[in-house]
């Protein structure tokens, strides 16, 4: 792979909880100017200001101080004049907003503009009005990147060229996966995630509530936090399953892999938001494959690219809370069949969902937009 001089922008300073673009600046080959802190970054990488950097900060203090209706306009020259003297060969805009944001710079410079969609930004009601349906951006991108094919279609369908939207999903480190054991573990199964609304843990809930009544020997651990939390713990009082279902709250790395592997298999039930917000690739359903044990979840976004029904695991559709409680109860009292399907799940990710396939084919991309 050739080594690129890229500026990476990331609107969130956090963006190291990212697994995905934590993954692009630390493996894409080349030199990287990572911006963040906003949709038209504010921060250095470090954390420094743009703005406080030698040469801008005097005037930016009296630009701020006597031309406040400016401030945006000045902010945008020294965001340009810092990706100018970095020299790049393009950008890359992590998220559609950020994207967005970044286009008057590289049109300022010729530089060609890389937009990396993820979720929430391709599909929320509230974004795409913002946005504009990100109408420029789709047309004056140089590429775009989706991790799922329904984002693929939607952001055709905003208007970007088919010939530039490019299908890449996640990948993970496979090799910090040892595989378990879903034919000899007990009927526990697993759930890891915010309590948010498109996750719909409340609808996992009510599904594994469901196959309990048929058997309470099943086990169910949630891992996660959010606002929905709290609504799912009084629905656990209510029914009386709070010897049946571990709320686990947010675990380390080595914990949620260690729930994972002893597990019979993972369970999401992934919809559409009220927004119309949606996954992209949930990461966890590719852990749980890398794993081993076979995956319980609804056909939302990019599970069933990568989650094949009947082969690595049990699909419904959203909202469908009978269907999902006959597959975990079908898993339940098969678990030779588990473990067939544990075991095609992580020969998948280990064929088509490394992180090296991952940063390969993102690097491809951006290769062929420089090209």
């Amino acid at each position: 792979m050739n080594a690129l001089r890229t500026v990476i922008v990331s609107p969130n300073r956090d963006a190291w909880s990212e697994t995905f673009i934590r993954a692009h600046i630390e493996r894409l080959p080349g030199e990287h100017l990572v911006l963040t802190d906003g949709f038209l970054p504010k921060r250095f990488e470090d954390g420094t200001e743009i703005m406080a950097i030698e040469g801008f900060a005097k005037f930016m203090r009296s630009v701020r101080l006597r031309f406040r209706s400016n401030w945006h306009r000045e902010h945008l020259r020294a965001v340009t004049a810092l990706v100018r003297v970095f020299a790049p060969q393009l950008v890359l805009a992590e998220y559609g907003p950020t994207g967005a944001s970044m286009l008057p710079v590289c049109r300022k410079l010729g530089l060609p503009l890389v937009v990396h969609f993820h979720g929430v930004d391709a599909f929320s009601t509230k974004l795409l009005n913002e946005q504009g349906n990100y109408a420029e951006l789709m047309q004056q991108a140089a590429a775009i990147v989706v991790v799922s094919r329904e984002m693929e279609r939607q952001v055709v369908s905003l208007g970007a060229p088919q010939q530039r939207v490019h299908y890449n999903c996640y990948g993970i480190d496979v090799e910090r996966f040892r595989t378990g054991t879903p034919g000899r573990s007990p009927a526990a199964f697993v759930a890891i995630g915010r309590f948010v609304e498109k996750k719909a843990p409340q609808l996992t809930l009510a599904a594994f509530h469901k196959a309990w009544l048929q058997d309470n020997t099943l086990r169910l651990s949630m891992i996660g936090d959010g606002p929905l939390l709290e609504p799912c713990k009084q629905f656990v009082v209510d029914r009386g399953m709070q010897t049946a279902v571990e709320f686990a709250g947010v675990l380390p790395h080595e914990q949620v892999a260690e729930r994972l592997r002893g597990a019979r298999a993972f369970v999401q039930h992934s919809v559409v938001s009220g927004d119309n917000d949606h996954e992209g690739t949930p990461l966890a359903v590719l852990e749980a494959m890398a794993t081993g044990i076979p995956v319980i979840a609804t056909r939302h976004a990019g599970i069933p690219d990568v989650v094949e029904h009947g082969v690595h695991g049990l699909l419904c559709d959203e909202q469908d809370v009978e269907a999902m409680s006959a597959n975990i109860i079908a898993l339940a009292n098969d678990p030779g069949r588990a473990a067939t399907m544990g075991a095609a799940g992580r020969a998948n990710v280990e064929e088509r969902y490394t992180m090296r396939h991952s940063i390969e084919g993102l690097q491809r991309i951006l290769e062929g937009v420089v090209g």
